[in-house]
């Protein structure tokens, strides 16, 4: 399928993001379509966290657009714009940012009530089975494992059917047995849920994984 065939779900233009009293990040334009797995690679300083959180809606730029599937997030108002990154995106950071006062059950139940969708038991549970988590829905997070803990935070992160499945430093301090596991993860959670994956890395070990890489260079105000 050529490229101009593919329907664009993120569109990144003319982004700069400005941190009070410190320099002026610029950002490259990015067009990424259905299907379109990509890899933004790029050492500490390239702001590849930065980037991720606009383009997630997490934080909003100085300058510039995101758009996705067609819609300019920073647009919509707090509340719809929640609820359009809980229908849009999954998240996945270096650390599971679970609710430690909720059972796992019910981590990913808040995020279909974030996402402003009804409760769906079935799809709890079939997510879990999926993720070997459905024996553990019921603890909290601190008793669970480092390995489960990456994995409950994949399963929140496809919870919603997101379009696109996003990863910061996903195998960040992982050995090669665990990294190819993680991505191997992802890549199988992305195709169950028909999701765009995303990450972004300083891991040159997974570049062979992507057919499309954009590499971010140190900034520059």
């Amino acid at each position: 399928m050529g490229r101009e065939q593919l329907i664009d779900l993120l569109t990144l233009e003319g982004l700069c993001h400005q941190y009070p009293g410190g320099e002026q990040l610029h950002f490259p334009d990015l067009r990424i379509g259905k299907g379109e797995h990509t890899l933004l690679l790029g050492n500490s300083g390239t702001g590849k966290t930065t980037l991720l959180h606009i383009m997630t809606g997490l934080l909003k730029p100085t300058l510039g657009r995101v758009l996705i599937g067609g819609q300019n997030i920073y647009e919509l108002n707090t509340r719809k714009l929640d609820h359009y990154r809980g229908q849009q995106i999954g998240l996945v950071f270096q650390n599971a940012h679970l609710i430690n006062s909720l059972t796992l059950y019910n981590n990913l139940r808040i995020a279909q009530e974030f996402a402003g969708k009804k409760h769906d038991t079935e799809q709890i549970n079939r997510t879990l089975e999926i993720l070997g988590l459905y024996e553990h829905r019921n603890k909290f997070p601190r008793k669970l494992s480092r390995g489960q803990l990456q994995r409950a935070a994949i399963a929140r992160a496809v919870i919603n059917n997101p379009a696109i499945l996003v990863a910061d430093e996903p195998t960040a301090s992982l050995d090669d047995t665990n990294t190819k596991r993680v991505m191997d993860l992802l890549f199988e959670q992305a195709e169950v849920h028909g999701a765009t994956l995303l990450i972004a890395t300083h891991d040159n070990r997974i570049k062979e994984r992507f057919h499309f890489t954009t590499i971010l260079n140190e900034n520059k105000a």
